[in-house]
C-alpha cells in the first residue's frame, strides 16, 4: 500500500476544516484512492465534538508537525563493528553491504567513532620507506585465527592484543637467520610465515617465536608440534598459500587504532533543514543519530538527506502556508481544496487546486459526490451538511451561494435529518467563550494572514448573545493582546457573532492608529467595535482589513 496523503484543514481548525477533511477522505476511498487519510492540525471544541457524536464518526488523529526530520530517513538498526573488529571483518562488512563506513559501538551501544573504508585503505596502502611499519599488526592470536579460518596446533595466550610483525620465511636459512637478527624485532613479537622448510621452522622453534604459521594446508611433523609446546610458540596451519597468508594477517589488525572518533551526531527531532545547512561543506561518508546517552539509534548519508520528503499532504479549507500544519512548506503538498482567497503555498511541482468561491469546503466536496453520481454513507452526509451549516450559518452569511442551499436539499435525505434541525443541534451545542479560558477562545478558531511582510490574525467565533463576551471582555482582552505580542503580529481581531441578530462585534489589539482608523461605531471600549451585519470573516471583514491597511498605506493599492 503506498504511504498515506494526509488530509489537513488549518490549524485551530473549525468545523468545515475538520468536517471536508472526513468528507474528502470519504470521497477519494469512493473513487479506489484508499491512500488519503484525514487528520487535524488542532484541537476540537464543542461544536464539533457535538458533530462527530451526532453523526458517530471519530475526531481525525492529531499531526501537529509534518516538518521532515531525521527519524524519517535515518537507517535504524544500522550494520556496526567494535573497537575488538578487526579489518577483515570491517572489510567483509563494507563490500558485502556496499557501504563505505561503520559506525563503532561499545557493549552498551554508545557511539565510539567511526571506521571508513578510507581509513582502512590508508593502512593497507604500501610504505616502501616503513618496510617495518608496512608489516606491522595490531592483534590478538585469536583474530589471525579466525581471520585465516586456521587449524590450531598450539595457542598461548590468543586473546591479548599485542604489537606483532610477520614476516615470511622465503629465504635460506642462513638468509632467514642473517635478516632477522639485523632487523631487531624481538621473537615475542615475531609472527614467521612459513611453507614445508623445517629448517626455518626448526629455527624458529629455537628462537621462540610469538606465532608460527604453516601455510597450503600442510601437515606438520609431530615433533614440530611437540617442540612447539615445550617453547610456547602459537603454531597454527593457514589453508592459504604464504603471499595470501600474509595479507589476511595484516587484515586481522584490530581497528581500535584507525577509529575516528570525531563523529558529527545528530538526534532524531533533528529538522532536515537545520541539518543540511550544518553539513554542506562536510564530505563524510556517513553522519550518526544517537539518543541523550550517546547510544547509536540510526546512520543517515548526505544522499538520504537531499531526497526530497515522502511525507504528502493535502490541504482543505485554506491555501495560506501561515494557516497550514507546521512544516508544510517541506513537504509534498499533493492539492488543495479551498473557498477562501488566494494565499502563498510554494509547491515544487503542478498540483490538483481546486478553489471556488462558494459558502464551505465542505460544499465543494458534496459536490464532488454528487457529480461522480456517488451517494455518501449517512454519517459522510451529515458530516458534511454541519460543514455547510456552520460556515454558511444556516445559509445567512454573505459567503452562502445557491450550490450550499442544492447540496442541503441533496444531502438532508440520506442524512435523515433536516438542515433546521441539525442548525438546532450545531448552534446550541455551548459557549464557546463559557467552556474555554480566554487563551483558548483566541486560538479556537484563528487564521493567521500576511500582506506582503505584514502579519496578522483574525480569529471568530459564534454566540447566541453577546451576554457571554461582555462578563469576559477584560480577559478576552489580555488573551488577545497577549497572542498578538508573542506571534510578533501587527494586530489581531477577534470577531464575536451573535447567530441569532447575524450581526458582530470586534475586540482589537493593535497600535493606536490602527484602531483610529477603523472607521465602525466603538461600543463601550476604545478597542471594541460595533459591526451590524457582519458576520463573514472571509468575504466582509478580511476585504475590509485589506482596504484599511490600503488607507493607512501600509500596502500597495
Amino acid at each position: 500500500m503506498p504511504d498515506p496523503i494526509y488530509i489537513l484543514g488549518h490549524k485551530n481548525p473549525d468545523a468545515d476544516a475538520i468536517c471536508s477533511a472526513i468528507a474528502y477522505e470519504a470521497y477519494k476511498h469512493a473513487i479506489g484512492q484508499t491512500e488519503y487519510v484525514a487528520a487535524r492540525c488542532g484541537n476540537s471544541n464543542a461544536r464539533i465534538d457535538a458533530i462527530l457524536e451526532r453523526f458517530e464518526t471519530p475526531l481525525p488523529q492529531f499531526i501537529g508537525d509534518v516538518t521532515p526530520r531525521i527519524a524519517d530517513i535515518m537507517t535504524q538498526d544500522p550494520l556496526t563493528v567494535t573497537k575488538d573488529s578487526t579489518c577483515a571483518e570491517a572489510l567483509e562488512i563494507i563490500d558485502e553491504h556496499d557501504v563505505r563506513a561503520l559506525p563503532v559501538v561499545d557493549p552498551e551501544g554508545q557511539l565510539e567513532g567511526t571506521i571508513s573504508i578510507f581509513q582502512l585503505g590508508e593502512s593497507f596502502i604500501p610504505k616502501p620507506r616503513a618496510t617495518k611499519d608496512m608489516r606491522r599488526v595490531h592483534t590478538s592470536i585469536s583474530a589471525i585465527i579466525r581471520s585465516l579460518n586456521a587449524t590450531v596446533l598450539n595457542e598461548i595466550n590468543s586473546d591479548s592484543l599485542e604489537e606483532l610483525y610477520v614476516r615470511v620465511g622465503a629465504m635460506d636459512i642462513r638468509s632467514f637467520g642473517r635478516h632477522h637478527q639485523e632487523e631487531g624485532t624481538p621473537a615475542e613479537q615475531s609472527i614467521i610465515i612459513v611453507g614445508d622448510r623445517w629448517d626455518i621452522q626448526e629455527r624458529c622453534l629455537q628462537l621462540g617465536v610469538r606465532l608460527l604459521v604453516i601455510t597450503g594446508g600442510l601437515e606438520v611433523e609431530p615433533d614440530v608440534i611437540e617442540r612447539a609446546k615445550k617453547q610456547n610458540v602459537s603454531l597454527i596451519v593457514s589453508p592459504y598459500d604464504s603471499a595470501s597468508t600474509s595479507w589476511i594477517i595484516r587484515s586481522a589488525t584490530h581497528i581500535n587504532q584507525l577509529i575516528d572518533p570525531e563523529v558529527k551526531c545528530f538526534t532524531p527531532e533533528d529538522r532536515i533543514s537545520s541539518v543540511k545547512g550544518r553539513i554542506a561543506n562536510v564530505n563524510d561518508p556517513l553522519y550518526m543519530v544517537v539518543n541523550e546517552h550517546q547510544q547509536l539509534l540510526g546512520v543517515f548519508s548526505k544522499s538520504d538527506i537531499l531526497r526530497p520528503s515522502n511525507t504528502r499532504i493535502a490541504l482543505v479549507d485554506h491555501n495560506e502556508i501561515g494557516q497550514a500544519v507546521n512544516g508544510a512548506s517541506e513537504v509534498q503538498i499533493t492539492e488543495i481544496l479551498d473557498h477562501h482567497r488566494l494565499g502563498n503555498v510554494p509547491t515544487d511541482q503542478p498540483i490538483l487546486f481546486i478553489n471556488r468561491p462558494v459558502g464551505s469546503t465542505c460544499s465543494i466536496v458534496a459536490d464532488m459526490f454528487r457529480n461522480q453520481g456517488l451517494t455518501p454513507s449517512p454519517s459522510i452526509a451529515g458530516i458534511m451538511m454541519s460543514g455547510i451549516i456552520s460556515d454558511t450559518l444556516l445559509l445567512n452569511s454573505p459567503t452562502t451561494t445557491e450550490l450550499e442551499g442544492e447540496l442541503l436539499n441533496w444531502l438532508s435525505p440520506i442524512a435523515g435529518i433536516s438542515a433546521e434541525e441539525l442548525a438546532e443541534l450545531i448552534f446550541s451545542s455551548g459557549s464557546v467563550i463559557l467552556n474555554h479560558d480566554s487563551d483558548a477562545v483566541v486560538n479556537s478558531d484563528c487564521k493567521v494572514y500576511a500582506n506582503g511582510e505584514l502579519h496578522y490574525s483574525v480569529s471568530q467565533i459564534e454566540e447566541l448573545g453577546f451576554n457571554n463576551f461582555w462578563e469576559h471582555v477584560e480577559a478576552l482582552n489580555t488573551a488577545l493582546e497577549n497572542y498578538r505580542a508573542s506571534e510578533g503580529l501587527f494586530f489581531s481581531f477577534l470577531l464575536v457573532t451573535d447567530i441569532n441578530t447575524q450581526d458582530s462585534l470586534l475586540l482589537v489589539a493593535g497600535s493606536g492608529d490602527l484602531k483610529r482608523s477603523i472607521n465602525y461605531p466603538q461600543k463601550g471600549h476604545d478597542n471594541i467595535y460595533d459591526l451590524p451585519g457582519i458576520v463573514s470573516r472571509k468575504k466582509q471583514l478580511i476585504p475590509y482589513i485589506s482596504s484599511l491597511l490600503k488607507t493607512m498605506g501600509l500596502i500597495e493599492g
